[in-house]
C-alpha cells in the first residue's frame, strides 16, 4: 500500500543539485507532493525535504537512488521514527461586513495570525501539519477564499534523531 513519506536530504549547496534530485524522481515516474529546500546552519550544505507517496519498497528504492547522487551527503526517511512536521500557509480571504468578524474568529480558532488588513480582505498566516491547514480551508466558505499559498512540509526528527554529517 502506498503511504506518505517525508524524506530529508542533506546535500552540498551547489548549482544543479536540486535539479538532479528532482530529475531522479521524474526519470523513475515517482511523484513529489511537496519539495522544500534551504541552506542549513552550515552554509556549504542545504536540507531538502521531499514528501512523496509509495510502498515501502518504492521508498527504499528512492532512498538508495538518492544516496548514489554525488551531492547527497545523507538521507533520512523521517517516517522511520518519531518526527515533527510543519507547513506554512498564507490565505487571502474576503473580509467585508459580517465576514470581517467571522474571518477573525476562524483565524483565532485555528491559531492563525492576520498579517495584512485591507478594506475588503485579510491575509491570514497559519502553521501546522497539512491536515490542520486543510481543515482551516474546509471550515471556510469556499467563495471567501481569494488566494492560497503553501510552503509544503518541512520536518525534523524528535529528540536525539539528527540529520547531520
Amino acid at each position: 500500500m502506498a503511504t506518505r513519506h517525508i524524506i530529508s536530504v542533506l546535500l552540498e549547496n551547489e548549482a544543479g543539485a536540486l535539479s538532479r534530485v528532482s530529475g531522479l524522481f521524474s526519470a523513475r515516474g515517482y511523484n513529489i507532493e511537496s519539495l522544500t529546500v534551504a541552506p542549513t546552519e552550515d552554509s556549504t550544505m542545504s536540507r531538502m525535504t521531499i514528501v512523496t507517496r509509495g510502498t515501502e519498497e518504492v521508498v527504499e528504492q528512492i532512498v538508495k537512488q538518492l544516496n548514489k547522487l554525488i551531492e547527497v551527503v545523507k538521507v533520512l526517511d523521517l517516517n522511520e521514527g518519531s518526527h515533527l512536521e510543519r507547513e506554512l500557509m498564507l490565505v487571502k480571504v474576503k473580509a467585508e461586513g459580517k465576514l470581517r468578524e467571522e474571518m477573525k474568529r476562524m483565524s483565532d480558532i485555528f491559531r492563525g495570525r492576520i498579517i495584512d488588513v485591507a478594506d475588503s480582505t485579510y491575509t491570514i498566516e497559519l502553521t501546522g501539519n497539512g491536515s490542520k491547514l486543510d481543515a482551516f480551508l474546509e471550515a471556510l466558505d469556499p467563495s471567501a477564499i481569494l488566494e492560497t499559498v503553501r510552503t509544503g512540509a518541512c520536518g525534523i526528527g524528535r529528540g536525539e534523531r539528527i540529520l547531520k554529517v
